[in-house]
């Protein structure tokens, strides 16, 4: 019943043209997988609210808000947190009394007869989109946690290995850490932290690119926690004196993650940052990243050329792997041979060969481009540039006919001409290689539910004398964080790029020389239009996708 209800809402879908990746999702599931296994809310054009609102349009069904799951009793007590979150389903009872079944997918005829079995028959099923869902679900669990956070005050140091891998071993370690790991997903956050201190373990997500904290892991010893994680990305519980580094590959909730494990041995016990790498990062497209349509004309101009060097720069965190692999994406096509090599895989796209380095072999940067020449491709993409070796055989594979694709750490565009001279590549051969640099950062991008708006007032300009310099001007209208239940109380949700791309000019090459100042390049590439990072803060500002406040946090006016 369930899948033929499923095929229907699929065909529903594919005919208002919401369902453009179906195929490509079939392929990777199998012909004959159940459609209802696809998490349709994902992979369709459509935003959650969207698909929330289509579905209960299709099915006749009442709509819940997060609202509405806020303000009525929950009943998720009833519940395993896991099953929850797989099945994507909030119960709670609204004030007139009724039992209410909040789903995201109607179809699933399985869980609404748990639901039943568990909670009586009479349940009013409802839609909600698969975020309010999420967030709903979290806010419950946590304020779970918060009643149970003394209950490990009392538990004892245990030093013997053996005991804490049977200790790391057990069933409530590994549910907490699990729990962590599935929270963290569901928060899109990118990052764990968890950090020993004397009074015990601190657990904060970077969410956004901010750190936020988070309720600590009760009833379980800290040492077996960190045991935990490093039994999950195969390390050496036995080693506590030297830093570790791992990977592993696991299924949280009902989404395929990769994770990469770093532990630091610390004054109090080992630090643990796991990074969070989702299998299924949706659609990579250059709408979705926040170009201006300039700056993608550019861009798409940029990646008709035959051959030559294109650079990505900027600091860690800050989206080039994500640009890159949307790059890729638009060069993807049958007719072009794509080699990577990267550190790691962040994002799988098929049709492109993909590998990852292994320096305790001999697998680097520089040794994979030297191979990937005698492969015969049309595209070439290198992670990171991060020695002259790497630079070297980059320029070189440019020179012989390939489009490279790179990244740097600069902090603006025109300052990626002098590091690669600080790599010692000649300035001859960059002046002929290099075609256009982009630098970037992320900015929060402001709740659509809560954000405000309002003009500014001569107490703003001399609270921050910035914003004149952003070229703001008393009584402007702006838009400020205000906080409700979707976005955390923070007034963020999601980030957004903020660009600039320098287009290679003669004018601008024969600046380049042995002795180049990234300053002058700078200087002139502004004078012919390039827009910088600030410029194009501003007007993400302007438009009331972001604040003020953010694009200063992460641009200097120049």
């Amino acid at each position: 019943m369930a899948n033929d209800l499923s095929v229907r809402f699929v065909d529903y879908l594919r005919q208002n043209n919401h369902l453009a990746l179906i195929d490509g999702a079939s392929e990777r599931t199998g012909q004959g997988a159940d459609v209802r296994q696809l998490k349709l809310w994902e992979v369709t054009s459509l935003s959650p609210t969207e698909f929330a609102d289509e579905a209960a349009r299709f099915f006749a069904l009442g709509r819940l808000t997060l609202q509405d799951m806020t303000s009525a009793e929950p009943l998720v007590g009833a519940f395993s947190p896991r099953f929850l979150r797989e099945t994507m389903v909030y119960p709670c009872r609204a004030a007139d009394g009724s039992t209410v079944l909040a789903v995201v997918d109607p179809t699933d005829q399985a869980t609404l007869r748990a639901a039943q079995i568990v909670l009586g028959a009479g349940i009013n099923v409802k839609v909600a989109s698969s975020e309010d869902v999420a967030i709903a679900l979290n806010n419950s669990s946590s304020a779970e946690e918060a009643e149970a956070t003394d209950t490990a005050a009392a538990l004892p140091r245990e030093d013997d290995i053996e005991s804490l891998r049977d200790l790391a071993s057990g069933a409530p370690v590994v549910r907490a850490v699990n729990d962590l790991i599935e929270k963290a997903v569901e928060l899109r956050a990118s990052d764990i932290h968890i950090e020993p201190f004397s009074a015990g373990l601190m657990v904060r997500l970077r969410i956004d690119g901010l750190l936020r904290p988070v309720a600590a892991l009760s009833g379980v010893l800290p040492q077996a926690v960190v045991s935990r994680i490093k039994i999950i990305a195969n390390l050496n519980i036995a080693e506590r004196r030297l830093p570790q580094d791992g990977a592993a590959r696991l299924r949280a909730g009902r989404t395929d993650i990769d994770i990469r494990v770093a532990i630091m041995p610390m004054q109090h016990g080992e630090s643990a940052v796991i990074r969070i790498l989702p299998k299924d990062r949706g659609l990579l497209v250059v709408e979705k990243l926040g170009f201006s349509e300039p700056d993608e004309a550019k861009l798409r101009r940029l990646l008709k050329l035959p051959y030559g060097m294109v650079v990505i720069t900027g600091p860690t965190g800050s989206g080039k792997t994500t640009t890159l692999a949307t790059i890729l994406s638009i060069l993807n096509e049958p007719s072009r041979k794509i080699l990577t090599i990267e550190d790691p895989v962040e994002y799988e796209i098929p049709g492109i060969n993909q590998s990852q380095v292994k320096p305790a072999i001999g697998l680097t940067f520089a040794t994979a481009l030297r191979s990937f020449v005698r492969q015969d491709p049309d595209v070439i993409m290198v992670g990171e540039i991060r020695d002259s070796e790497t630079a070297h055989v980059a320029v070189h594979a440019a020179l012989t006919g390939h489009l490279v694709l790179t990244t740097l750490h600069t902090e603006t565009a025109a300052a990626a001409v002098p590091r690669l001279l600080d790599l010692e590549v000649e300035g001859y051969l960059l002046r002929s290689v290099l075609r256009g640099v982009i630098a970037q950062r992320l900015v929060r991008q402001l709740c659509e539910r809560c954000k405000t708006a309002r003009p500014l007032a001569t107490a703003d300009f001399t609270e921050d004398p910035r914003l004149a310099a952003l070229g703001f001007r008393e009584g402007e209208i702006i838009h400020e964080p205000c906080g409700c239940e979707r976005c955390g109380g923070t007034g963020y949700r999601g980030r957004l790029g903020v660009f600039e791309l320098l287009e290679l000019s003669n004018e601008l090459r024969e600046l380049i020389g042995e002795r180049t100042d990234g300053l002058k390049i700078d200087t002139m590439a502004i004078k012919a239009g390039m827009t910088t990072m600030l410029d194009d803060g501003v007007a993400k500002c302007r438009a009331g996708l972001t604040s003020p406040a953010e694009i200063l946090r992460v641009a200097t006016v120049r």
